[in-house]
This record gives structure tokens, C-alpha cells and sequence, in this order.
């Protein structure tokens, strides 16, 4: 992570429930990371409240509301994996990702899917397995894990899938884009859970020009609207 700059001590990470957002931020050993915590964007690219990590190979998708016209979400993809990637308001003195875990689990299981919290590289993560039809019709399960970090009024969720759900290996190049993930937050009040505005990268505007919809992976992590208790609206996905 040498190519990013970044401000603070590293230490190691505390648990969720805090006094001060903030300052727990600070003590973190990687991100992702608040505006205030860095100097300069660094190999990123700018999509309004997140700056996202770039990498030779990185392919990315914007995911757009079809009833807005919104960017609600991006999926980094890379050799087979997949890391779809959405910022949140929060509150500033409290973190909100045990509460989403929990509501997550719920979900999943009452979709007839798996769920295990295990401890992970961002502290407490879910790895997750849904049902669903296979190739040859029968019955199978897809995995996808679902990271969290809380941040001062922000919280970022990061949801792996393809080879990167289970191969330590192959998820390390993505975790390391989360890892290097700065949040830019708006000083504009906003309720817990509500999404932080993103936009499509420069390159892709083209004066306001959009790139025509592409049909998502068929690997990509879940969609479905009731898979994910953050209540995001319906998705196409673009080519960023």
C-alpha cells in the first residue's frame, strides 16, 4: 500500500462500538481511508464520494439507478472476481456495520442461504452462500463475502464474489482496492443508511455523454433488493 498517502498512526484495530469515529479511523492499519486522512487522490479515480483505487487489469462498472438516472454503486472486476463497492451515511459517534451484519444474516438465511461472521482482514465479515440454479439445472449455492468499515458519518460495504469469495489468493489484489478506498463525505445532512452520491469517472462522461448498459456478470455479487437491508433501488450496469 506504499503508493498511497495517507495521514496517522497505524495500530491495530478496535472494536466497532466507540466513543468517536474519528479517532478510531486514525488508528486504523489501512482503510478505507476519510478525505481528511490523506494528502493527495494518488493512483485513484474520482467518483464523487469515493476514490477508488486503480490497477492495471481493474475493470470497472458503474451501477445505475433506472428510475434516477443515479450512480448508486461500482463493481471493481478483475481476473474472475468481482468487488462491488457502496458508500452510506452514518452517524458521526457510532458505527452502524454490526447492525447490518446482523440484518444481512437475516436475509440471507430467510432466502434459504448459508451464513457464517468470521473475523477477516476488516474485522467481522459475513461469507455468505445463496442458492441458486446451476448450469445444469440443479440446485447450487454462490458465495460472495460482505466486508464493512465504519467511518466518521460514512460507511463503506464491499461485497466479493467470483474466484475472490473463496480463494484468499485471488481476493488480495481486491482487497487491496478496499483497503486504499477514500470516502469523501459532503457536509449535507443525511439519515443513517442513505447512499452518498456518486458519479461516473471523467473519461466516461464525455460531456455528459453516458456509455451504452451492459448486462452485469454472470459471476457478480448478488442483486436482488431484498438480499441487501440497505434498501438500494434497481441496478443496470455501465461501463465505466
Amino acid at each position: 500500500m506504499g503508493l498511497f498517502s495517507r495521514r496517522g498512526t497505524a495500530s491495530e484495530p478496535a472494536p466497532v462500538e466507540w466513543a468517536s469515529v474519528e479517532a478510531e479511523q486514525q488508528k486504523r492499519p489501512h482503510g478505507p481511508f476519510d478525505r481528511s486522512q490523506v494528502d493527495e487522490m494518488g493512483p485513484r479515480v474520482d467518483l464523487g464520494a469515493i476514490w477508488l483505487p486503480v490497477m492495471p487489469g481493474l475493470e470497472l462498472r458503474m451501477e445505475i439507478d433506472k428510475k434516477t438516472q443515479k450512480v448508486t454503486g461500482v463493481t471493481a472486476a478483475l481476473e474472475g472476481s468481482n468487488l462491488q463497492i457502496q458508500a452510506f451515511a452514518a452517524p458521526r459517534t457510532e458505527g452502524i456495520w454490526d447492525e447490518i451484519r446482523h440484518e444481512i444474516a437475516q436475509s440471507v438465511s430467510g432466502q434459504g442461504g448459508v451464513v457464517d461472521d468470521v473475523p477477516g482482514v476488516f474485522g467481522r465479515e459475513l461469507l455468505v452462500r445463496m442458492p441458486v440454479t446451476g448450469p445444469d439445472g440443479q440446485p447450487a449455492q454462490r458465495p460472495a463475502r460482505f466486508v464493512g468499515v465504519d467511518g466518521p458519518r460514512w460507511f463503506v460495504r464491499g461485497v466479493l464474489a467470483g474466484r475472490a469469495a473463496l480463494d484468499a489468493e485471488a481476493a488480495k489484489p481486491l482487497e487491496s482496492v478496499f483497503a486504499n478506498i477514500v470516502v469523501v463525505r459532503d457536509q449535507s445532512p443525511r439519515p443513517p443508511r442513505d447512499l452518498l452520491p456518486l458519479a461516473l469517472p471523467k473519461s466516461a462522461r464525455k460531456d455528459g455523454a453516458q456509455p451504452p448498459a451492459q448486462a452485469a456478470p454472470e459471476n457478480a455479487a448478488p442483486q436482488a433488493s431484498d438480499f441487501n437491508p440497505l434498501r438500494r433501488g434497481p441496478e443496470i450496469t455501465q461501463i465505466g
